[in-house]
């Protein structure tokens, strides 16, 4: 130990711990350089000459792997930190300045630290105090070295990259589909099934024009996809499963598979809080792009047209979506309906109605984007019914150009299907004699291996069992779509086509489709009437004047007739008996529903007719009691002789309730009732016939 060393170390730093901080730059440096991670463990030896104890050297080796360009991943840095900091390390050792940080940040708050809790720094080349102005001024040089000689190396590998990406010539993992050759040129993966089944991938979103699309065809027919294990013991294998939307998504994205090379199409950024991410750029602002340099799926033009079209479909990035794929709702002029005001594109809103789904042409650009009112709001049943008779009207010279189109292309669609679940039938069957094999070649005596590769075996076959069913059974149900009869029924579209458009099992998507081959768009106005401009492609316009449809209310109001006929019944009937008459005739409420009294209440209220109550008073009727005081008699006597029929009486409503014509001379009198009421104690005796007369006696 020399002079200077035994001045910076005192008491105090005995008195603390010495933190050994082990870092190596990556996995591969730690398996490969090991040599580099003794050199830095046998720093503890020099603690220990130092004067600390070997059980006060504590070593901190978690950050075995990880880069030294920030201290936002790196837990063993992070807690020397805090050690410093907290005043318990009395010396901190490693290795070089690289080792502690290659950030000038990390490392100048380090020193900072170390300065102020009075901690020593050892490396290789000695003992330094961050107190004093001299070791702190070295120390910051190499700190310095350190960050730019990180920038140096990293400038060099980037650039040699870089340089190689220029020529096409850097070499990179492939997606599946393609790999590389004996000569080591990029080509299409030898494996048939493989390149057939991205052509009909490809050929599928052609067709249908949305990522979406391509999944819901997959899964219908019951077909798999590709795809390429990255890592484990299984890695560079391929593997097959149902495809789904975000794989179909990177396959439509990714140029490889339009035969072009690139390299730079992602920016790495640093965020606030120190991670680093990707950022996509434009494709104009790639490093490198050089299309045609290897074979591919589909040409370069088809890839932009690709990138064209999902852009346009992306709802984060298209305004406009008058490109979009057919959806499933009912809405026909959906991303074709154009607002005869503003001249902006009409969103589609659904409706419940009377449980049947219907749309909305709404203008509400301006209403989101500035909180103004929205330009127009038409209803779309009416006007999708008024297009399509058009279309019908329009089709009939195309019917059978349309016709042999659709045929050959649910042919194509078959053909496609059937061949790649007959390489799935095949691969199955390639798999079960390779376990064959494998069962077969081992020593009947290892029973621990020959058992597990004989289920292996088993398991081949069911697969294969099961991948031939299946295929049957699609075979089957293929030759039923387009059987002899089938094929008669699509010839005859032209003929047919107002039956078959009018069908309700003919799905929403290929009206559109078959709207999209004639109508180009369609221009609403609304006034007084709705008006739509019918561009046909080739530009020849029609015209359409609809009525403005009803609202629910209207469509909902009571017919003016039965309104009618309920007044007139009212002067003769109660609000229940009403009801029961016009049931008898077969009228309907606004809802198409039988009255009932409470319905029949509600139009005489709602519409303002005399209630049959007020129409008795009007006529100078009296009720129970007013009759009772005319005739001096008790209610309850004017209640009997109405039952009796001395006097008339008139039901005001639904209940027992009655009104009486005034009495006049020829009214019932006190002494009819008095008769009536003895009559009604004493019953007379009936005539007897003599025997009866005999017998009782």
């Amino acid at each position: 130990m020399t002079n200077d060393q035994q001045r910076k170390v005192t008491a105090s730093h005995l008195k603390r711990s010495a933190y050994l901080y082990v870092r190596q730059s990556s996995l591969r440096q730690v398996l490969e350089n090991s040599e580099s991670t003794r050199r830095q463990y046998d720093l503890r030896e020099r603690a220990i000459a130092l004067g600390w104890p070997r059980e006060n050297v504590v070593v901190i080796d978690s950050d075995l792997g990880q880069s030294g360009a920030s201290a936002t991943d790196r837990e063993g840095f992070q807690k020397l930190v805090t050690e410093v900091g907290l005043g318990n390390a009395g010396i901190v050792l490693g290795l070089e300045v690289s080792r502690l940080a290659r950030n000038s940040s990390d490392w100048h708050r380090l020193l900072e630290i170390c300065a102020l809790s009075d901690t020593l720094l050892l490396d290789e080349d000695g003992l330094y105090s961050p107190r004093d102005f001299n070791d702190r001024l070295l120390l910051g040089l190499k700190g310095t070295m350190s960050e730019a000689e990180l920038h140096f190396l990293r400038a060099r590998l980037q650039g040699g990259l870089e340089n190689k990406a220029r020529r096409g010539e850097l070499r990179q993992k492939l997606p599946v589909g393609l790999a590389y050759d004996s000569q080591d040129r990029v080509a299409l993966d030898p494996d048939k099934q493989i390149q057939e089944t991205f052509e009909t991938f490809f050929d599928v979103y052609e067709r249908v024009g949305s990522a979406l699309g391509v999944v819901r065809y997959f899964r219908e027919e019951g077909l798999l996809f590709p795809s390429r294990i990255r890592g484990g013991a299984q890695k560079g294998e391929v593997v097959w499963g149902p495809l789904g939307h975000t794989r179909a998504l990177q396959v439509l994205h990714n140029p490889r598979y339009a035969g072009a090379f690139f390299f730079g199409r992602t920016r790495t950024v640093k965020g606030k809080s120190g991670r680093c991410f990707s950022r996509p750029l434009a494709q104009s602002d790639w490093h490198t792009l050089i299309p045609d340099a290897h074979p591919g799926y589909i040409s370069w033009e088809q890839y932009q047209k690709n990138q064209k079209r999902l852009s346009e479909c992306a709802q984060r990035r298209g305004s406009d979506r008058r490109k979009s794929p057919p959806g499933k709702g009912p809405a026909l002029l959906q991303g074709i309906a154009v607002c005869g005001v503003c001249g902006r594109r009409m969103t589609v809103r659904y409706y419940d109605r009377r449980g049947q789904l219907d749309a909305n042409y709404i203008c509400q650009r301006d209403g989101i984007e500035k909180s103004e009112p929205i330009c127009q709001n038409v209803q779309g049943a009416g006007l999708d019914q008024a297009v399509g008779e058009l279309l019908i009207e329009k089709i009939k010279p195309r019917g059978l150009r349309m016709a042999l189109s659709v045929q050959a292309e649910l042919q194509s669609r078959l053909e496609e299907a059937d061949a790649l679940r007959r390489r799935q039938v095949e691969r199955a069957k390639y798999e079960a004699d390779l376990a064959r094999q494998r069962f077969t070649h081992v020593d009947p005596r290892n029973r621990l291996v020959a058992d597990s590769l004989e289920a292996e075996w088993n398991e081949k076959l069911r697969e294969l069992r099961n991948a031939e069913e299946e295929y049957d059974d699609k075979r089957k149900q293929d030759r039923g779509v387009l059987d002899e009869s089938r094929k008669a029924e699509i010839l005859s579209l032209a003929k047919n086509f107002p039956k078959v458009w009018r069908d309700a099992r003919t799905p929403s998507q290929d009206r559109k489709k078959m709207l999209g081959l004639v109508v180009e768009d369609v221009t609403i106005i609304k006034s007084d009437q709705i008006i739509a401009h019918v561009r046909l492609r080739g530009g020849t316009t029609e015209k359409l004047s609809l009525p403005i449809p009803l609202n629910a209310w209207q469509e909902r109001k009571t017919d003016e007739e039965v309104v009618a006929e309920v007044d007139h019944l009212l002067d003769e009937y109660t609000d229940a008996e009403i009801a029961s008459k016009l049931n008898e005739e077969g009228a309907t409420s606004g809802m198409k529903l039988p009255f009932t009294r409470i319905s029949v209440t509600r139009i005489r209220r709602s519409y303002g007719l005399k209630s049959r109550r007020e129409r008795l008073r009007e006529r100078g009727m009296l009720n129970q009691e007013e009759m009772a005081e005319a005739l001096g008699v008790n209610p309850v006597t004017v209640h009997v002789w109405r039952r009796n029929e001395l006097i008339k009486g008139f039901k005001c409503n639904d209940k027992p309730e009655y009104f009486y014509e005034p009495p006049g001379d020829d009214g019932p009198t006190k002494s009819q009732g008095w008769k009536l009421s003895e009559r009604r104690r004493f019953p007379p005796v009936l005539s007897q016939e003599p025997n009866e007369v005999q017998h009782e006696a």
